[in-house]
């Protein structure tokens, strides 16, 4: 990559954008490889049976989880956003997924702790399977990726977490089409739930 970087410099040059694009989708597909499928069907299908679906993160994993929100609804779930002013209290048997790289995130956590005190399920996605926040889990989905400290890049390539918050994204991009292939559910009939007073 020494050819390509232009330490200084007020212009980007193509090939240090190639690198770019080349190194982040290899780190994707690795965190692909390292996931475990058998505990994201347990999770889709404690998803399916929940009265309702709630989401909390802080940050760009939280903007991730609300584009997980979203199509979960498409898929005619109850799904709210965790700290929206039309989410209800949470109930037994509801589901919160809950996205903290560390599993230290304070609301994060007390969100989950909460929802666990109601009789709730939660679903956590964390690079860190002996968190305070995989403790209080139902299911840990653990995500081999970087936290944001990680500044020594042994995990990463990229800035801070990056790569997990990429991987909430697509990983529960996943989860929604296998959710929605398995139901045999027509896009079609998806669209009628899309939103239309945008």
């Amino acid at each position: 990559m020494t050819d390509t970087v232009n330490p200084g410099g007020d212009t980007l040059n193509p090939p240090l954008f190639n690198y770019a694009t080349l190194a982040i989708t290899g780190e994707v597909d690795r965190i692909r490889r390292g996931v475990q499928p058998a505990a994201w069907a347990r999770a889709g299908s404690m998803l399916l049976k929940a009265p309702a679906v709630f989401t909390v993160g802080t940050g760009r994993s939280g903007l991730a989880l609300q584009m997980a929100a979203m199509r979960l609804m498409h898929l005619g779930l109850s799904v709210h956003v965790v700290g929206e002013v039309t989410a209800p209290a949470i109930g037994p048997d509801d589901v919160l997924i809950a996205a903290s790289g560390s599993g230290t995130t304070k609301r994060v956590v007390q969100a989950a702790e909460t929802a666990r005190k109601q009789g709730a399920n939660v679903v956590s996605l964390t690079t860190a399977p002996d968190s305070p926040l995989a403790a209080v889990s139902t299911e840990v989905l653990v995500i081999p990726a970087a936290d944001k400290q990680d500044f020594d890049g042994k995990a990463s390539d990229q800035y801070a977490g990056s790569l997990f918050e990429q991987s909430v994204l697509l990983l529960t991009d996943a989860l929604f089409h296998a959710l929605w292939r398995s139901s045999g559910t027509q896009a079609t009939e998806l669209w009628r739930l899309h939103a239309n007073l945008e």
